[in-house]
């Protein structure tokens, strides 16, 4: 599988999760989040892995050590997309690595370590 299919079905599983969840008073949130997170699935599913987006996801680690693993972008990571509700999709991707590091930087200020 290809980064950015790894990334593809990454993305459309967390907007499965999104369709699954219930609650009575989101006011169409949960929706709007799988909408968002199926349409930056499909915009990513057709991305060449030599694109500059694709590259700064694998120096940000969502693939790995070594850049050959399953797209994951950790936990920071995994809350900011679950909490995407929109805009165009190659925001989402270029917003990631800054959200994956800024909560890196926080948790190493918090513990008074530098991350990485």
């Amino acid at each position: 599988m290809s980064r950015s299919e790894s990334l593809a079905a990454y993305l459309r599983a967390q907007a499965r999760r999104c369709l699954d969840r219930v609650e009575s008073d989101d006011g169409g949130r949960n929706a709007r989040r799988a909408l968002a997170l199926l349409d930056a699935a499909a915009y990513a599913g057709g991305l060449p892995d030599d694109d500059p987006l694709v590259l700064m996801l694998d120096q940000a680690g969502c693939y790995g050590p070594l850049g050959c693993e399953a797209f994951d972008p950790g936990e920071a990571g995994a809350r900011f997309i679950r909490s995407w509700e929109g805009a165009e999709p190659h925001e989402l991707l270029l917003s990631l690595p800054a959200a994956i590091t800024g909560s890196a930087e926080r948790r190493g200020q918090e513990y008074g370590t530098r991350p990485y």
